[in-house]
């Protein structure tokens, strides 16, 4: 019975020596986890984040009885333009006027902004979705028969 009695014990003891090795390991992993964590953390904030510049250009857009009409305030080649489109049939816009999507650019102008976008008539007023040259992606918005709106590299803005 002695005998038995002090395995137990031992084992007891090895159980409880067991448990404290455990409880150590855990508490280590998760410091090297903590650790590791503010490492990535403390990387990612020393990245720099490159925001692109665009040159700028200003356009103002205005609906009519016949299509768009379009005059260039800043960055352009062109001065006017004017079309008509039909419901969501794109037109590519660049610094030297009408063009297509398919048109390579000629040399890049150190006086023009370098920009192209498709401009589209919708039931509601007219999208564009910038291709180069613009900090926006996509603009919509309504627009009413004699208005007018500007937009500019960075989306849509004020005549001044």
């Amino acid at each position: 019975m002695f005998f038995v009695y002090l395995q137990d014990i031992e084992f007891n003891q090895i159980k409880v020596s067991s448990m404290k090795s455990k409880s150590s390991f855990k508490k280590v992993f998760a410091l090297v986890l903590f650790l590791l964590f503010m490492i990535g953390v403390k990387l990612n904030a020393q990245k720099t984040v490159e925001i692109p510049s665009y040159k700028k250009f200003k356009i103002s857009i205005e609906k009519t009885e016949n299509g768009l009409k379009m005059k260039s305030l800043e960055g352009t080649a062109w001065i006017d333009l004017s079309f008509s489109l039909k419901n969501d049939k794109p037109q590519a816009i660049d610094e030297f006027g009408m063009t297509s999507l398919k048109d390579t650019k000629p040399k890049e102008s150190q006086d023009l902004a370098n920009f192209k976008f498709t401009i589209s008539k919708t039931d509601e007023g007219v999208t564009l979705k910038g291709l180069e040259g613009t900090a926006w992606k996509e603009l919509s918005f309504s627009i009413l028969d004699n208005e007018k709106k500007i937009i500019d590299q960075n989306g849509m803005t004020k005549l001044n």
